[in-house]
């Protein structure tokens, strides 16, 4: 890739106010900063400027004991090319207390290239108007919130991220990242945003219609520990035949008691579980590499390339081949036509 093509610079605001959330702010800054270095080191002048802004400069200080400095304070006329507002803790309280950022994001957002709402950042975007109409998310702990406050926005509690054409919202902390790196990749290729995401050590591609959920961490928050230790004995064994008569002895249960007690627990049957992560499994592979799809179907315990594409339709909405197309990238996903991933 010829680097210099791409080297337009772009003004980042990170947009905080008191009770922002810290490492939402500090771990955008990293990404687009990282991606500065590997241009310096590639010879080329950094594409990123990028500022921290506040209504009113000055020191801000965040839900934590870390203080930000504020370079700049918002107005209507100095506009960034990308505009991050961060989340906070408080969304409902801090919103209130917040009135001028809402009036920024409204009077701003027709003209600048992105207006982003990170985690809880997406309140303010809404509350401007600016969601109406549209898909958006943000931290599965106030999604109820944001639909029930935003009845016009269309919101996808599940998502990591999502972009609406100039607009772009996500879930909290990591997936923020996530969302910062599907930028960098837009902009300057696949080559640095991989560099940049192995410096931070995280992964590049997780894409953004992604479950917030993945059936791992759901498997960690079920509460009956005996349920636990089967659903983690599942994921451990994905290429063996799992049947309902094993998973019951593993449970120490008849088999009618095992399925209530597991459908109680989890909120699926245990046919359901298994195959939503052979799924997972699958997407990951397709989505990390260029096995055949023969191959993805083995390692993720299907039968067959058959079966995994019947699955992969009834939980993605999308053939294997499809989503690999898709999500060979960042995952970015825009519009309506993007598939609905089910966790």
């Amino acid at each position: 890739m010829d680097l210099s093509v791409r080297c337009r610079v772009r003004t980042v605001d990170v947009v905080v106010y008191p009770g922002f959330k810290a490492i939402e702010a500090v771990g955008t800054v990293h990404v687009f900063d990282y991606a500065n270095a590997h241009l310096r080191n590639a010879g080329q002048p950094p594409v990123y400027d990028i500022q921290i802004a506040a209504p009113e400069a000055g020191f801000v200080r965040s839900d934590t004991l870390i203080v930000l400095e504020a370079q700049k304070a918002l107005n209507s006329l100095s506009l960034p090319d990308i505009a991050i507002v961060v989340g906070a803790r408080e969304i409902e309280r801090v919103l209130a207390e917040t009135p001028t950022l809402v009036d920024w994001c409204q009077a701003v957002s027709p003209r600048v290239s992105r207006m982003v709402g990170m985690c809880s950042g997406s309140f303010f975007l809404a509350e401007a108007g600016l969601l109406n109409g549209r898909r958006a998310t943000t931290h599965w702990s106030v999604a109820r919130l944001l639909q029930q406050r935003y009845p016009a926005v269309i919101v996808e509690s599940d998502s990591i991220f999502i972009r609406d054409g100039a607009i772009w919202t996500s879930a909290g902390v990591t997936a923020g990242m996530d969302m910062a790196l599907a930028m960098v990749e837009e902009d300057l290729g696949r080559e640095i945003a991989l560099a940049v995401a192995r410096d931070l050590v995280v992964y590049l591609k997780r894409p953004g219609g992604q479950s917030q959920f993945s059936v791992s961490l759901n498997s960690q928050m079920t509460a009956h520990p005996t349920i636990r230790r089967v659903q983690e004995w599942i994921l451990a064994s994905l290429d063996r035949d799992v049947t309902i008569g094993e998973l019951a002895r593993r449970a120490v249960m008849s088999e009618r008691n095992f399925a209530r007690v597991f459908v109680r627990e989890t909120g699926h049957r245990p046919a359901e579980f298994v195959e939503i992560a052979r799924v997972e499994m699958a997407r990951r592979l397709l989505e990390e590499g260029d096995l055949p799809m023969k191959a993805v179907a083995a390692c993720s315990g299907f039968h067959s390339d058959d079966q995994m594409r019947r699955a992969f339709q009834r939980r993605c909405g999308v053939t294997p081949g499809a989503y690999r197309l898709r999500f060979a990238g960042t995952g970015v996903t825009e519009g309506a036509d993007a598939p609905s991933v089910e966790p």
